[in-house]
């Protein structure tokens, strides 16, 4: 019983999913662009950006197991450093995500036939925008199609972040591909979903979002796991100074953060400041017209946004449209409560007034309620954090893979 799993560009739940399968004998292969070696004598010689892009492709499974194809992919990353950016536009460009995903989609499907050829292939596993080819050659070859989708169903987005650019043109711009793929590619994602015979989803939000089709199908729900810090990571939390709330992520209103800078300035307390980490998707001229009273903080390495999550007292992630944000058990697990929407994917990690709070999307008002409660019970944070950390360490990786390679077993038998 054997499974291949594709994934272009992997990421911290795909690494769980191969090394459950691997360790469980059900791992035939897995395909991705590019794969790391940390030891490589060449690392130490890249560009710190892309030294670190490249570390976060390593995989905890054996090399003999991964499958490359590297070319699209080192395009993408390197032409927009030397300035060279239309062979990345969206669905058009011949270095764009989308004709990665597809490359790596139609490599899989020619592979197909030679891994039956050599005995034990069962089952494919790949993800949205990923799995079209793959799908219809493991169709016509009689194998089960696994369907890993991270984010709420296209349907569901679209509706949701067209209503986003009619409430907020300011913000249109930041909403992404949400609003601007084309037919094709939703026709795309529609065909994919229609072949899976097993839908992965990291929350109850993306299962909620499912379309009527999807109701004969078997559906497997597993939450995301959280980091394990130690208590050293965690230390002491203050309860005097400004209470700092944290926004972490791509700077758009897919993640509410128009909605978060309308409350803060509701809010006109000196007492709270905004901490913004994230990618910027408009210009900074743009963000501080909307509020000018935040601390901006760019992306970093892992390890330095927990330390920044440190310095932190709450996390707010007003998502409109999410899967399952990550950075809230991150969050979490650094001993910060949170202020989230049930779209985040994370309301099963909300114990009202313990844990955080949970708000409804687009609204500005009860975000600035509950800062001001939190300013106003200031001796309760620390309470609060610690719960919150508490919580998010029953959340482990391991169950996932377990919840994901049981419901595969019962698929196969």
């Amino acid at each position: 019983m054997s499974i291949v799993v594709t994934h272009p560009t992997g990421n911290r739940n795909v690494r769980a999913v191969i090394k459950g399968l691997d360790e469980a004998g059900m791992l035939a292969e897995f395909h991705t662009t590019i794969a790391a070696d940390p030891k490589a004598f060449f690392i130490k010689l890249l560009p710190t950006g892309f030294r670190n892009e490249w570390l976060r492709r390593t995989y905890p499974i054996s090399s003999k197991k991964i499958i490359t194809h590297p070319v699209l992919e080192l395009a993408r990353m390197l032409l927009p450093k030397l300035g060279i950016r239309q062979p990345l536009t969206n669905e058009k460009g011949w270095a764009s995500v989308d004709s990665v995903y597809h490359n790596i989609d139609n490599s899989v499907a020619k592979r197909i036939n030679h891994l039956i050829s050599i005995g034990g292939l069962k089952a494919v596993y790949a993800y949205e925008d990923g799995a079209l080819a793959t799908f219809k050659k493991a169709k016509q070859l009689g194998l089960k199609c696994i369907y890993d989708l991270p984010i709420a169903y296209w349907q569901t987005s679209r509706k949701l972040l067209t209503e986003e650019s009619d409430r907020l043109p300011n913000w249109a711009p930041t909403l992404g591909g949400g609003i601007e793929d084309t037919q094709a590619k939703l026709n795309r994602k529609t065909s994919e979903i229609e072949l899976a015979d097993t839908i992965i989803c990291p929350s109850q939000f993306v299962m909620d979002s499912l379309p009527r089709s999807a109701g004969t199908k078997q559906v497997i729900m597993s939450p995301f796991g959280s980091p394990q810090p130690t208590e050293n990571e965690i230390g002491s939390r203050k309860t005097t100074g400004p209470l700092r709330v944290l926004f972490a992520g791509s700077m758009g209103q897919r993640k509410g953060l128009g909605d978060l800078l309308a409350a803060f300035k509701l809010l006109k307390n000196k007492n709270a400041e905004l901490v913004v980490m994230g990618s910027q998707l408009a210009s900074m001229t743009f963000y501080k017209s909307e509020f000018s009273g935040f601390t901006y903080e760019p992306g970093r390495q892992h390890e330095k946004v927990l330390e920044l999550m440190r310095s932190c007292d709450v996390l707010c992630l007003p998502s409109i449209v999410e899967g399952r944000a990550l950075v809230m058990q991150e969050a979490m697990s650094q001993g910060l409560p949170l202020i989230i929407t049930p779209n985040t994917g994370g309301a099963d990690l909300i114990i009202e007034g313990s844990t955080g709070f949970l708000v409804p999307i687009r609204s500005p008002e009860a975000i600035a309620t509950k800062i001001s409660w939190l300013l106003d019970n200031r001796g309760a944070v620390p309470e609060m954090g610690k719960m919150a950390r508490e919580h998010a360490l029953t959340y482990t990786w391991h169950k996932y893979q377990q919840d994901i390679i049981s419901g595969i077993k019962n698929l196969l038998i």
